[in-house]
């Protein structure tokens, strides 16, 4: 057929939320007949339509040959049908119902962008998130139209023997000519992005879990021969994460299988398609040998993150894509919660928090600041953020906080009870937590639609007359890109009183009865207020945030009471925290002074506190390892109206050489003594101890013991302390780093996954010749740029963890950057777009850095046919 085009657009659309209309058709069923190829692979679609509201029957496609076009099993004239030059299939005079049947030729071999159907290793595998069906096959692909799904695939047995879709199995069979077929059905209505296909030579380890009313489901973890004594701790997880969702939220599995499938070549961490997870390999595959502590630690966290998806993302999804925290911070919050409750509740709330600076705070307070519900996009890929995602969590945590965990939990039974099989909006989850605890979230909502990270102000007087103590609090929240004007949001703060002597001091609020033990929590509403408390026998020391109750940034607290609470606080986080912040204002004080030629001295406070920290590390040696750690380069960075990343790591590195050389003696005995012998366990002690033996090596190192790494990497029984002995040594300026970097890519070479981590500890280097190492790196023999998690793990890694050379005066890491930027875009735009962002940081540059990024960022744009994503972060950042 002669089809009809559209004539292609200027520029790149932008997609706005008040511009949201409801489809103008529903589709009912799906059924999808694969005949896979993977030079062309033959897809057939049957779509039971009917009309939902006034508009053209359009379906988006992306790059699709269409062979035929049926309407109730009539071919559709010419007139009748339009391509656009999107590539979307438009029905002309279509009836208010029917059923359109189409033929498409697809080509997945040919796939780089791995979004649809693509092949990896010889299998095939889908992404579909967020808009990736268009690439198998005309459909309305939104997350508001949701169908049931039936699906059958044709392969060849031998290439194929494993055919894999959603819901539950519905037959097999041979054929005469060497191929076979499967059925799959699921009875679950479900938007397209959760369609996933998976076929080829794989393997099964297998388990089952009986749920709480009685069904049986069979588990099964697909991966490559060969892998699969690599699978136990992430079906250890699943399991754990499924008896975890009855016990703690009542939702029990809903399908006769759960199956997960493991790749390689993955744009994401892993995707929550309906009864068939497909996860990147990483966060599957772990055993000792080869996977450290925090590899194991992630597996359970996106095991169950997806898994809980069935729930908070499957049977209810999001209307439009701008609700995309619905999903997302719910089901983060949910993991996170899981993790707190599989170890040690504070050390994990460390560990996220650290996480949420590291990534979210920065993204507040620069060009792609966004809120957790944007209000535009060009390409959706874009606002797979650490806002949307971890920021989205923490609203989520704070209305956990106002309303308490009991309230909570009704409002989730609500919430599921009332949107089960529904795509709906944040305003849906707000209101079912609203009726079902009787408070009034409404002012919630400001959190959703402002961008920013709120700065909070805290000032106190003690009135020893009157005995009273009274707190003010004071919020001001930035402006941020196309946000100038804000408003006060609603700010839960945990909080508790100590006396001098570190005790609790009981708190009775004016207008109380009785005075209360422990921590409280006060709601800031407005820009301003006091908190007046009544019969204080002495002034109080505040402890704020505890917790971290709110993703604030707390600032003005004098030293003083940073050293006092780091010593005496109840509350782990707020301990932690206090010396963090304690330490960073150090830092920040040894940085202005380093700018302005000041010798580099030393705060006898960090020495004791590393001294006391290691005394009672017994009790807890995961957050003593926490609580040891300088605050990292980029965080002390982030304090700064003007950034300069070189002078700050020199002076971290000198506390760090500092410590090692005056504490030598605690650190070694403390190395010592948590010498690990016998079988590798991955509890939660084994891991702190661990962790807080190569903390003591770190610093050990530092001061110039190397041998003590060396020794360390020879004799380490587990990847965790091997990894951590090479990244101490590949810092290095000596030659020790030679042999073990040598020794470790011959010994890893074939695992593609401990190979990433062989790039990444090099591109972190502090080195002096780290620059011209990492440019070696990127035409070494073993790396893929083809390969999401190998550019990650080099060009990423550069880029986000090693300020010192990306900073370079002479702009030579801003020029790598963007050469593996527009190198990367014709291959995967998706993941070219990701590696923009440390360019946008230009802003809090000094001038001539600024510069230099600039004129990258409009390099970038330059190129012909960028892609939408990477159009869409480099422009941004530089407007």
């Amino acid at each position: 057929m002669d089809w009809i085009r559209d004539m292609p657009d200027s520029a790149p659309q932008t997609t706005r939320r008040a511009d949201y209309r409801p489809p103008a058709f529903h589709i009912d069923t799906v059924e999808l007949e694969f005949r896979l190829d993977p030079a062309a692979t033959l897809v057939r679609a049957r779509l039971a339509f009917r009309r939902n509201g006034p508009g053209e029957f359009r379906l988006d496609g992306d790059g699709l040959t269409l062979l035929e076009a049926r309407l109730d099993g009539v071919a559709l004239a010419e007139e009748r049908t339009r391509l656009g030059a999107d590539g979307s299939l438009t029905i002309g005079d279509a009836p208010d119902q029917g059923v359109l049947e189409t033929l498409v030729r697809i080509a997945p071999e040919k796939n780089t962008e791995l979004s649809g159907l693509y092949t990896s290793g010889g299998n095939f595998y889908t992404q579909c998130e967020a808009e990736g069906f268009r690439r198998i096959t005309f459909f309305p692909d939104r997350p508001d139209v949701m169908a049931r799904f039936t699906v059958t695939l044709h392969g060849d047995k031998a290439r194929c023997p494993v055919l894999l879709s959603n819901g539950n199995p519905d037959g097999t069979g041979d054929r005469e000519d060497g191929t076979h077929w499967a059925r799959w059905v699921d009875p679950h209505p479900k938007p397209s992005y959760l369609f996933a296909l998976v076929a080829g030579d794989l393997v099964a380890v297998r388990d089952r879990f009986v749920t709480r009313s009685g069904r049986d489901v069979a588990l099964n973890i697909w991966v490559r021969r060969g892998d699969e004594d690599r699978c136990g701790h992430a079906m250890d997880s699943l399991i754990r994460s499924m008896r975890w969702d009855e016990e703690v939220f009542g939702l029990e599995y809903d399908l006769d299988v759960f199956n997960i499938a493991a790749v390689s070549d993955f744009n994401m961490g892993a995707m929550e398609n309906k009864g068939l997870n497909v996860f990147n390999t990483k966060y599957v595959l772990a055993r000792p040998e080869t996977a450290t502590d925090g590899d194991y630690q992630g597996i359970e966290t996106v095991i169950a993150h997806e898994y809980f998806h069935n729930w908070t993302g499957n049977r209810v999804t999001c209307r439009d894509w701008f609700q995309l925290s619905l999903k997302e911070g719910l089901t983060v919050f949910r993991d996170q919660e899981f993790s707190a409750d599989q170890g040690s509740r504070a050390v994990k709330r460390i560990r996220d928090v650290r996480g949420l600076r590291a990534a979210q705070f920065p993204e507040d307070a620069g060009p792609m600041a966004h809120p957790v519900r944007p209000d535009s996009y060009i390409e959706i890929d874009n606002f797979y953020t650490p806002t949307v995602y971890q920021k989205g969590a923490e609203v989520v945590r704070l209305i956990h906080t106002r309303i308490g965990p009991a309230a909570f939990r009704r409002g989730m039974d609500l919430y599921i009870a009332r949107c089960d099989n529904r795509a709906v909006t944040i305003e849906d989850f707000v209101a079912a937590m609203q009726e079902a605890s009787g408070v009034d979230l409404s002012s919630f909502m400001g959190w959703y639609d402002q961008a920013g990270t709120p700065e909070l102000t805290a000032e106190d007087r003690y009135e020893a007359e009157a005995r009273r103590w009274v707190l003010t609090l004071r919020q001001s929240l930035p402006a941020t890109p196309g946000q100038p004007v804000k408003h006060p949001v609603p700010v839960p703060v945990a909080m508790g009183l100590l006396d001098a002597d570190g005790r609790e001091v009981p708190t009775r609020l004016e207008g109380e009865n009785e005075a209360k033990a422990g921590t409280r929590v006060v709601l800031l509403e407005q820009a301003e207020q006091s908190f007046i408390f009544e019969d204080v026998d002495g002034p109080p020391v505040p402890s704020l945030l505890r917790g971290f109750s709110a993703p604030v940034k707390l600032k003005g607290v004098a030293p003083e009471r940073l050293r006092f609470l780091a010593v005496h606080d109840t509350d782990p986080f707020v301990r932690w925290e206090s010396g963090l912040q304690y330490a960073a204002g150090l830092m920040l004080g040894m940085v202005a002074g380093h700018l302005r030629g000041e010798a580099l001295g030393f705060d006898a406070a960090l020495e004791e506190a590393l001294r006391n920290t290691l005394r009672a590390a017994e009790a807890d040696p995961a957050f003593a390892a926490e609580a040891l750690a300088l605050p990292g380069e980029g965080f002390v960075a982030d304090q700064m109206e003007v950034a300069e990343p070189a002078a700050v790591h020199a002076v971290r590195e000198h506390l760090r050489r500092e410590i090692g050389r005056r504490c030598g003696d605690v650190l070694r005995e403390a190395y010592q003594a948590l010498s690990e012998a016998g079988e590798y366990r991955i509890d939660g002690s084994s891991i702190g101890r661990r962790a807080l033996r190569n903390a003591c090596l770190a610093y050990l190192v530092a001061a110039g013991e190397t041998g003590l790494a060396e020794a360390q990497y020879r004799e380490a029984g587990n990847m965790t302390d091997r990894l951590a002995a090479l990244s101490l040594l590949a810092g290095s300026e000596g030659s020790a780093r030679e042999g073990p970097l040598a020794d470790f890519h011959a010994r890893w070479r074939g695992d593609d996954l401990v190979l990433d981590k062989w790039f990444s500890i090099q591109a972190m280097s502090s080195r002096a010749d780290a620059m011209a190492a990492v440019r070696a790196l990127y035409g070494h023999a073993d790396f893929d740029l083809r390969n999401p998690n190998r550019a990650r793990s080099l060009i990423g890694a550069f880029a986000s963890g090693n300020p010192l050379h990306f900073h370079r005066e002479d702009g030579e890491g801003y020029r790598f950057l963007a050469d593996a930027v527009v190198a990367l875009d014709p291959i995967n735009g998706s993941i070219a777009a990701r590696m923009v962002g440390p360019l946008g940081q230009w802003r809090r540059q000094a001038p001539g850095r600024a510069a230099l990024m600039r004129r990258e960022l409009q390099r970038v744009l330059a190129v012909p046919k960028l892609s939408k994503g990477t159009f869409e972060k480099a422009s941004k950042a530089l407007a």
